[in-house]
C-alpha cells in the first residue's frame, strides 16, 4: 500500500505532466519558431528549387588577402549569414583574393553542403573558360558550382558553350550571364531571348530601375532567374539615404531601415529571385536577411516607395 506521501507525489507528477503536455501542444516547438524566422524563399524557374530571396556578394569586402583579421571577420559574416537562412554566396575571378576568402570560410565552418556557390567565368581567352572554372572550384573548395555565369558578357559565346557543356556532363547545375551598372541591356536581351539560360545576373534597386522596361520582364516572360547586384550601389544609396527621414509608412512592409527598404523594394518585384548585398559586418547581414520576412511590398506600395525616394 502507498503512503499517502507518495500518494501526493504522484498526483502532482500527473498533473505537472498534464501542463507541460499542454503547452508542448499550444506553444510552437523551437525548431517551427527558428523555421518561421527563415528568410522568404522563391523558386528557380527552370527547376522550382526554392532559394532564399536575399544572399550574399563577396565584391571588394571579401577581397582581403591573407590578412587573419579580416579572413575572421569575413567568416563571421558567412557564419551568421547561414544561421540566418541564407544559401546563395556569389563571386567571380575578377575579385582578388574573394574567392579563396570564401573557400577558407566554408572549410572553417564545415558549411560546403550549406551554400548555393555561384562564381564566373572572366576570361577574353574563348578556350580558357573550364580551367579557369575549375581553379575557381579549387579556391572555394566545392566539389562542383550550382551556378556559372559568364561574366559582364566578354567571350560570352564561346562561354556559354562551354558551359552548356558542363551542364550537361553534370559539372554545374545553372548557367547564366551577367551585367551591371546598366550596361550592354541590349545584347542582354538578344541573349536572353536566345539562349536556353537558367539565371541572369543585372543591376536593380529603387533609383536604378532601366531593367524593369524590358530585361525583368522578359525573364518572368522566358522563365529566368534574376540575381540582382550592387542592391546599394556599393553603399552609396544608403549613405545618401541615411541622413534623410525613413517614411512611418515603412513600418506597413516591415522596413526598419534604409537597407531593408530598399531590399524589400528589390525582392517583392516578381521576377526577381534573389538579391545579392556584400557586406563586412555581421549585424548588416541580420539586418539584411529580415528584410526577406514578410510583409513585402505590393505593386502600389512598390510605386510608392519609389517616388518617395525619387522625391528625396
Amino acid at each position: 500500500m502507498m503512503h499517502d506521501g507518495h500518494r501526493k507525489l504522484s498526483r502532482r507528477t500527473v498533473l505537472q505532466g498534464m501542463l507541460l503536455t499542454a503547452a508542448a501542444t499550444a506553444l510552437p516547438s523551437l525548431d517551427a519558431l527558428a523555421q518561421e524566422q527563415k528568410p522568404g524563399t522563391r523558386p528557380i524557374p527552370s527547376t522550382g528549387e526554392r532559394l532564399p530571396a536575399v544572399g550574399l556578394g563577396s565584391w571588394i569586402t571579401f577581397n582581403v588577402g591573407n590578412d587573419p583579421v579580416l579572413l575572421k571577420e569575413c567568416t563571421a559574416v558567412m557564419e551568421h549569414f547561414f544561421q540566418e537562412g541564407g544559401r546563395m554566396i556569389d563571386s567571380s575571378p575578377m575579385y582578388g583574393s574573394s574567392q579563396a576568402t570564401i573557400g577558407h570560410g566554408l572549410s572553417q565552418l564545415g558549411a560546403i553542403d550549406q551554400v548555393f556557390s555561384t562564381d564566373k567565368i572572366w576570361t577574353s581567352d574563348a578556350d580558357d573558360g573550364q580551367a579557369q572554372s575549375e581553379e575557381s572550384r579549387a579556391e572555394w573548395g566545392v566539389p562542383r558550382f550550382d551556378l556559372l555565369q559568364v561574366h559582364n558578357l566578354v567571350a560570352w559565346e564561346a562561354h556559354l558553350k562551354t558551359l552548356f557543356e558542363m551542364k550537361e556532363a553534370g559539372e554545374v547545375r545553372y548557367v547564366g550571364i551577367t551585367t551591371s551598372h546598366g550596361r550592354r541591356h541590349d545584347s542582354f536581351e538578344r541573349i536572353m531571348r536566345n539562349e536556353p539560360l537558367d539565371f541572369v545576373q543585372l543591376t536593380y534597386n529603387v533609383v536604378d530601375r532601366e531593367a524593369e522596361e524590358r530585361l525583368l520582364p522578359l525573364a518572368r516572360e522566358r522563365g529566368i532567374g534574376v540575381i540582382v547586384n550592387r542592391p546599394f550601389q556599393q553603399g552609396r544609396l544608403t549613405e545618401r539615404l541615411a541622413s534623410e527621414p525613413l517614411p512611418a509608412w515603412a513600418t506597413e512592409v516591415g522596413a526598419d531601415s534604409w537597407a531593408q527598404f530598399i531590399l524589400k523594394f528589390i525582392i517583392s518585384h516578381p521576377a526577381v529571385t534573389c538579391a545579392i548585398p556584400a557586406t563586412t559586418r555581421v549585424d548588416h547581414v541580420r539586418e539584411n536577411m529580415a528584410a526577406a520576412g514578410e510583409p513585402l511590398p505590393d505593386d502600389a506600395m512598390r510605386q510608392r516607395m519609389a517616388a518617395y525616394v525619387r522625391e528625396l
